[in-house]
């Protein structure tokens, strides 16, 4: 059985703080901080039982791909990578937005337009269309970013109303979102990809927007086989997608989707080791370069080791 990199529980020299999130667990250093991508996998906004060997190491190399592709559109909060599940970058106030960005009627959107609705988040999505379908240009539909449980949809008028962000602010978020959205479509297209729909966090640090978290990762976002598209759509079929939904599709076919009462699965042995292939031929595919595996040995010692080191550098 393979292992894999559950949580880090390290205590540093000049550490300041401890976050642990749904798949990373962040070490704070004053205004800069280390990620470290664990291979915790989420779904339903619960964290299931068990790791996924290598996903970390996939996200944050995916992660960094885009990111580094990316920084001259967007400010963007990595510095360095000093480790494959490690990065180290600014720390920044998160803005508490989900900017959701989408090409195409899939996942989330396309219950909604099953249902009847036509309104996703203040947006009216035109008549007539099927699943997968591409929108005549691509949509924001934000969410508030949830501390624990789901996050909740909402509207450019009510996040104004609210005041979550300064009009001045909501719409730098937008620029910048539909450009990141533009740039990662044109890499996926490269790629024989679709870029289906996507998420973005931005942070606040000295007065500056930073796009924070990752990006284009199979996590926060949704990829379709470019290849055969349009005769899938012509015909009704499914398209063939890169992202986690398969892993929300097994745990839906489990009877559960995170509502109350409802009990996790315990993934088996051989769906888990599916899902570990599937993540390492999204990077693949998604990066257009072979997944090399770092192997596990002592890695919790192997990221304190290079933590420490990055941080005794420049102190």
């Amino acid at each position: 059985m393979q292992e894999a990199l559950k949580e880090t529980n390290f205590n540093f020299p000049n550490q300041t703080d401890f976050y642990r999130g749904k798949v990373r667990d962040v070490y704070f250093f004053g205004d800069e901080m280390a990620i470290v991508a664990s291979d915790r996998i989420s779904a339903f906004d619960h964290i299931l039982p068990r790791a996924i060997p290598y996903k970390g190491q996939v996200l944050n190399g995916v992660a960094t791909h885009f990111l580094e592709a990316s920084q001259e559109l967007v400010p963007n909060w990595l510095i360095s990578v000093p480790h494959p599940n490690v990065a180290i970058g600014h720390r920044c106030d998160p803005i508490k937005l989900e900017m959701v960005v989408r090409g195409y009627l899939a996942g989330h959107s396309w219950r909604i337009y099953k249902s009847g609705n036509r309104n996703v988040c203040g947006v009216i999505m035109p008549e007539g269309l099927i699943e997968s379908d591409a929108f005549p240009s691509p949509i924001i539909t934000p969410a508030t970013k949830a501390e624990e449980g789901h996050d909740v949809d909402i509207s450019e008028e009510e996040i104004l109303d609210q005041q979550i962000v300064t009009p001045e602010v909501w719409s730098k978020l937008k620029d910048y979102s539909l450009k990141l959205f533009d740039l990662g479509t044109k890499m996926a297209a490269k790629q024989g990809l679709i870029l289906v729909d996507t998420k973005y966090e931005f942070g606040i640090k000295n007065d500056q927007i930073y796009l924070i978290d990752e990006i284009h990762t199979p996590d926060s976002s949704r990829y379709f086989i470019k290849e055969g598209y349009e005769e899938r759509q012509a015909k009704g079929e499914r398209q063939k997608q890169l992202s986690k939904e398969f892993v929300r599709e097994w745990l839906m076919e489990n009877d559960f989707q995170g509502l109350e009462g409802q009990t996790m699965p315990t993934m088996p042995d051989d769906f888990r080791n599916q899902v570990t292939d599937r993540y390492i031929d999204l990077h693949d595919r998604i990066l257009g370069e072979k997944f090399e595996k770092k192997g596990y040995g002592d890695i919790n010692m192997e990221i304190e080791k290079a933590i420490l080191a990055y941080f005794n550098q420049e102190s």
